[in-house]
């Protein structure tokens, strides 16, 4: 009861690359140690542009990742672990915070300007009020600390506006959260577009590793992956290719740049390169065993995600039931 409260959530989007993982997901298997830790699948989120998509495929990617999740290391005798969708006072205190969030302030989001040009077919109010449910997601737990990327520190200022709004007109009622990024691994580029945040939709299959890859791809992968001219190993702005394997390694070896420099020190590129294939390969195969394992303990996994949905509801009923008794809903 003493630890403070963490949460954060991941879209369903099918298998997650090597920058899901190391900016977010391997950081939330140590959190659990130390918080009290909410960890939500973000089915919600995911209709704001899928869709065009048949359900099944839906379902079924919402099952892999919670099959994938629970592979990487989240414990749910540790953690709250759940499918936003199926905790109902999500939406419900969507709605109340929705009419305690300016238009100006939503118009501003700059994900939904990205959004809106990737997804020009269909630019609806889902994708526009997206990060009022995001500040849902979040102030329903009371969280202190969202471990999200630099990417959604925008959305996260908005969650922390609206929860001080909310107590000044009222009382205290949420926590108002603060940021936790992770010092190594935030965010990981593409492998052959080192100035992009790596991406699953980038349409170069080798500009990302996915924790479903198998060693051999692994390994051509990295081998493929861009560096830059010189052969001198450091971190420098003139060497984003370079700079990003080396940040890869720091993040799967947690090791210092410092030391991951000395390292490689007297290494040529193709040293830095084998040897980061190595202990990719050493980290994600476990990963990759345990998650095919899983993908067949269909009941155990129903199980959990009820079980999970469950202790989610116990927490965010009275959390909700304090907002609607302060706004006046019966």
């Amino acid at each position: 009861m003493d630890k403070k409260t963490v949460f954060s959530a991941i879209q369903p989007t099918g298998s997650i690359h090597i920058g899901n993982y190391l900016g977010a997901v391997k950081n939330w298997c140590k959190l659990q140690d130390e918080y009290n830790c909410y960890f939500a699948i973000a089915d919600l989120h995911s209709l704001t542009t899928s869709l065009n998509s048949a359900a099944s495929l839906l379902r079924s990617n919402i099952f892999d990742m919670y099959c994938m999740l629970l592979a990487c290391g989240l414990n749910t005798s540790q953690c709250t672990f759940f499918c936003q969708s199926g905790v109902v006072q999500h939406s419900q205190l969507a709605w109340v915070l929705n009419c305690y969030t300016q238009y100006g302030e939503a118009k501003r989001m700059t994900q939904f300007k990205d959004k809106s040009q990737k997804n020009s077919d269909n630019v609806n109010v889902g994708l526009f009020a997206y990060p009022i449910l995001q500040a849902a997601d979040i102030l329903l737990y009371n969280a202190h600390y969202v471990p999200i990327g630099i990417d959604q520190k925008q959305h996260l200022e908005l969650s922390r506006n609206i929860a001080e709004r909310f107590n000044q007109r009222y009382s205290p009622t949420f926590n108002v959260p603060d940021l936790l990024i992770p010092k190594v691994g935030a965010k990981i580029f593409s492998l052959t577009e080192p100035l992009q945040k790596m991406s699953k939709s980038d349409e170069n299959l080798n500009s990302y590793i996915l924790l479903t890859d198998d060693n051999d791809t692994i390994v051509r992968k990295i081998k493929r992956a861009v560096t830059d001219s010189g052969d001198r190993i450091e971190y420098s702005k003139d060497k984003p290719g370079l700079s990003n394997l080396l940040s890869i390694y720091c993040a799967f070896s947690e090791c210092s740049p410092a030391k991951v420099v000395d390292i490689f020190e007297s290494a040529s590129y193709a040293q830095l390169k084998e040897e980061l294939s190595a202990l990719v390969v050493a980290h994600l195969e476990p990963i990759r065993t345990e998650y095919q394992r899983l993908k067949l303990e269909k009941t155990f996994i129903k199980r959990c995600m009820e079980e999970g949905a469950d202790k989610a509801c116990h927490t965010a009923k009275k959390m909700l039931d304090k907002v609607y008794k302060k706004v006046g809903l019966m």
